[in-house]
């Protein structure tokens, strides 16, 4: 199942393992089981602590492996063969069960195990999908953690009749207890947050009680992890709050322009960022959503306030605004309602969910063509929808488009409808040259028109463009004193990563500056 360098990078992981690991497997007479059970047997033969138990008479979905400590029987379930993007859930799933300690804060892990009730977890997910991962170590790690959660992956593509019933049209979906829980990314906290409605008000008491930082970054992306790098390096009291560290390189498949890193995924590159940033004493407050941006209230008028969603406020000397952006929406009847019921916006994660089926792509710059060249491999039919009388993007993308016999383009079109009952079945869109309406026959949509900056909370208080963006100078610096923004919610042209982490550092440098001289004693 396994070739050799992956067998030997195996074995070098389970030598971590301190503690007897006991698989059960539930398996058929199916290719599928096949090739389950010599995934088992490669993971038996790289450690000597490993059991395999086979079970053919039981009512569970077949295959499926289920890995526990001894005499427990509550451990992650894997229903399919976890490979892919998913090969890393199950090696740590192995660890964790086999006593590796989980690189997550202890606090975190006693919220865990006080968790009341029982918690029956189902995870839908591709071998492809770059964002379910994060979701399956999460919850695997919960059931690890806690006898009473349970928790199982499924491979959608494997178990079409479920998918087919449940009517899941979007990866990853999760369902707790028999009812859909979430759908997309979730990151741990998130999870618990959502289970656990007490955490949040915790949470928000204890961040109420901070003292004031010298530079509180707002956004964990690439520029809010620069920024927040270079402020702690000045030895200044810095904080970084964040709706979810690594900002839109957690839905980056492939990113393989950012110097002297030649190649990586967005998941791992945003693991580096928040791991460079904990290597120094900077205070990282996860799944804190910005509310308002306050200026000269309190008693101290020399400070900054942050307003947070959970009703917790932060107060700084300087701010950095790194909030990044956002998806953005075409705003037509049919997008809202049919969210992750044949409209989505990833088609490395969903794409696989509308395998042989009639898809629309929406947008012809280069995410777009992008999406179009992907999906073609995987659907059977896909149409591309341009506004513009020609697609924008690059040259050698649209040659490749073009050659391709399952693409119809149509330019000069304007979408005004996504159609449906329960799910997609169409899109109706305007001919621009004749005005004429038409009708496509279709089961998904996949939009790709570009992004909007997460900047709504700071209108009125500091200068934005027409398009939203902050206005910044050439240190970073807003219209508002002490205020300074990086990234791609700022007017800073070419939206990339490595862009966005130089602004972050530059936006950290001004703001200290900023600081130097507003401290200066009076000459």
């Amino acid at each position: 199942m396994l070739d050799a360098a992956t067998k030997a990078q195996l074995k070098s992981y389970l030598e971590r393992a301190t503690q007897p690991i006991e698989i059960v497997a539930s398996l058929d007479d199916s290719a599928a089981s096949g090739e389950l059970q010599s995934l088992l047997k490669d993971i038996t033969d790289s450690s000597p602590l490993v059991t395999v138990t086979e079970s053919r008479g039981d009512n569970l979905r077949k295959p499926s492996f289920s890995i526990n400590r001894p005499s427990e029987n509550h451990g992650p379930r894997f229903a399919g063969l976890p490979m892919g993007h998913e090969f890393t859930s199950l090696i740590l799933a192995l660890l964790q069960v086999g006593g590796y300690p989980p690189k997550v804060e202890e606090d975190v892990l006693q919220q865990i195990r006080a968790l009341d009730g029982d918690f029956e977890f189902e995870i839908y997910i591709s071998l492809s999908c770059h964002s379910c991962p994060d979701v399956v170590q999460a919850l695997n790690l919960m059931a690890v953690q806690n006898p009473r959660i349970r928790t199982t992956m499924i491979d959608g593509s494997l178990f079409q009749d479920e998918v087919k019933a449940r009517q899941i049209m979007a990866v990853p979906t999760v369902f707790l207890n028999g009812t859909e829980f979430s759908q997309g990314r979730m990151s741990l906290e998130e999870i618990l947050a959502k289970i656990d409605t007490g955490g949040v008000a915790r949470e928000a008491k204890k961040i109420e009680g901070k003292e004031a930082f010298d530079m509180l970054i707002v956004g964990g992306g690439p520029a809010g992890a620069a920024a927040a790098v270079y402020a702690a390096r000045k030895g200044i009291r810095t904080g970084v709050a964040s709706e979810r560290f690594g900002g839109q390189t957690l839905d980056t498949l492939g990113i393989e322009n950012f110097i002297s890193v030649k190649e990586t995924d967005g998941p791992k590159f945003a693991l580096a960022l928040e791991q460079h940033v904990r290597s120094y004493d900077v205070d990282i407050m996860n799944m804190q959503r910005a509310k308002a941006l306050v200026l000269n209230t309190g008693l101290n008028k020399d400070l900054i306030e942050v307003q947070l969603e959970s009703g917790a406020s932060l107060r700084s000397k300087s701010v950095v605004i790194s909030t990044g952006a956002r998806w953005r929406n075409i705003n037509v009847p049919g997008e809202a309602e049919f969210k992750n019921k044949g409209v989505a916006y990833c088609p490395h994660c969903d794409g696989p969910l509308f395998k042989g089926k009639h898809v629309a792509v929406i947008g012809g710059g280069n995410s777009g063509v992008e999406a179009a060249i992907d999906l073609a491999g995987l659907v059977g039919h896909v149409t591309l929808i341009e506004y513009d009388t020609a697609l924008r993007a690059d040259a050698v993308l649209v040659r490749k488009l073009h050659s391709l016999k399952n693409v119809t383009v149509l330019t000069n079109a304007q979408t005004t409808e996504i159609t449906g009952d329960q799910k997609v079945n169409g899109l109706i869109y305007k001919d621009r040259a004749s005005s004429e309406l038409r009708t496509v026959a279709l089961e998904g949509v996949f939009i790709q028109i570009g992004l909007i900056p997460n900047t709504d909370w700071l209108k009125g208080v500091v200068e934005l463009s027409r398009h939203g963006e902050i206005v910044v100078d050439a240190k970073g610096q807003t219209s508002v004193p002490g205020v300074f923004a990086a990234g791609d919610a700022t007017t800073v042209p070419f939206k990339q990563i490595i862009i966005a982490a130089g602004d972050g550092a530059k936006a950290a440098l001004g703001a200290f500056d900023h600081l130097m001289r507003t401290s200066a004693p009076a000459a």
